[in-house]
């Protein structure tokens, strides 16, 4: 079975990095400015995100994030569920109201 690897934080106070892990994330995609760095425009399966996680361990973490790789299926369609920061992968489903 075919897997994908997604970056969530399992703490409150919500998604983001430590100074060194945001610095080799803009790094890896040539991205110059800090200013032009948001955390909601990563995706949290983008291989260098996730390779940056795995390769700091905690030191990706900020002072208001514990991050973890979660592997979930490949061919899932899914979502980060949050709540105060804290997170979860969802599989995506149909709703009506």
């Amino acid at each position: 079975m075919q897997t994908r690897k997604v970056v969530i934080n399992t703490c409150f106070g919500g998604f983001g990095l430590s100074d060194e892990a945001e610095a080799m994330w803009r790094e890896a995609k040539k991205i110059a400015d800090p200013e032009g760095v948001y955390y909601y425009d990563i995706m949290r399966d983008d291989y260098d995100l996730v390779h940056i996680v795995e390769t700091l361990g905690k030191k990706a973490n900020s002072t208001c994030s514990q991050l973890k790789v979660v592997e979930i299926p490949a061919d899932v369609v899914w979502y980060i569920h949050e709540y105060d920061g804290v997170e979860h992968i969802a599989e995506s489903h149909r709703t009506w109201e």
